[in-house]
């Protein structure tokens, strides 16, 4: 893949990210964020959820949006959120959502994705969901984007998705397969409208300890995000937490309102801040936002 003109700087693409928070409440249209990448396991369903939980409770009309209804791991939370609500009585925030199936014939899934977004006036923000595989359907939500969002096991073998590594060398050889889908989104997207698609490869499941692997990752990451314009955020680390609240479909955000005396454990704080840490990382609202707005709630569908 050649270089393109809107490679830049990951400093530069950091700072242009934060003016998306103030840009969120006040654009007609919708903001959307895309969890994206070609290549499954890396907790971009997980991710997705806890984003679009945490932009409510600061008071922000979310949509969520599956495009792996095959597997449906973001449909299947939203459902056990919902359910928990109604078995427990807890008046806790849901998003809109709707799952999409590929198209059965070419062209109609950037029309199915287009009618649906069409479909979500007053929603402030909408998260989208997309396969761990190349798809029509995933290329059309990529191009849709605001801000594609690549969650990325710190391993060597999920690095491979982005971009091939010289063993010998140990240095960026080329860009791989999926950071070419990007940039056919962004081409996809300023044709459409103009717009822009910024990119942020997020650090997942990080390991606790300093490893030679992890610093290697680290060195290669920042290379290629010099080289091919995305910028990098850390994301969660390796936490049992994140997996024991998908049956009820909660997130770290409702733990405190749900906990009868407000009291935390220390992983649970610890996995707040790194989704506070995202956000900021992401140009998101970090707080609660003075609007009339208040958290919607509706069953899923």
């Amino acid at each position: 893949m050649t270089s393109h003109p809107l490679s830049r700087p990951l400093v530069t693409a950091r700072l242009k990210l934060r003016a998306f928070s103030t840009l969120v409440t006040m654009a007609a249209q919708p903001k959307v964020i895309v969890f994206g990448n070609e290549k499954g396991g890396t907790g971009k369903s997980t991710l997705a959820v806890h984003l679009a939980v945490a932009l409510m409770v600061r008071g922000l009309k979310v949509a969520t949006i599956d495009l792996d209804a095959g597997q449906g791991t973001l449909s299947r939370y939203v459902s056990n959120r919902v359910s928990f609500g109604q078995r427990s009585g807890q008046n806790i925030a849901h998003s809109i959502h709707m799952s999409i199936l590929p198209a059965a014939f070419q062209g109609a899934d950037e029309a199915e994705l287009t009618k649906a977004l069409g479909n979500l006036a007053g929603v402030d923000v909408v998260v989208i969901d997309t396969p761990g595989h190349d798809s029509a359907l995933s290329l059309a939500g990529h191009s849709y984007a605001d801000i594609i969002v690549t969650p990325l096991n710190d391993s060597l073998i999920d690095l491979d998705v982005l971009a091939d590594v010289d063993p010998l060398k140990k240095t960026i050889a080329r860009p791989s397969r999926y950071a070419e889908r990007v940039w056919k989104a962004k081409q996809l997207r300023a044709r459409r409208d103009g717009g822009q698609v910024e990119w942020v490869v997020v650090r997942n499941r990080l390991g606790q300890l300093d490893a030679r692997n992890k610093r290697l990752v680290g060195e290669l990451l920042d290379a290629l995000a010099k080289r091919i314009g995305f910028g990098l955020a850390q994301g969660i680390a390796e936490r049992v937490i994140y997996r024991e609240m998908f049956l009820d479909g909660l997130t770290v955000e409702d733990l405190a309102v749900l906990s009868k005396d407000g009291h935390l454990a220390m992983s649970h704080v610890a996995a707040r801040a790194e989704i506070h840490s995202l956000l900021q990382s992401l140009g998101l609202p970090d707080s609660p936002q003075k609007t009339s707005s208040k958290p919607h709630h509706a069953a899923a569908r």
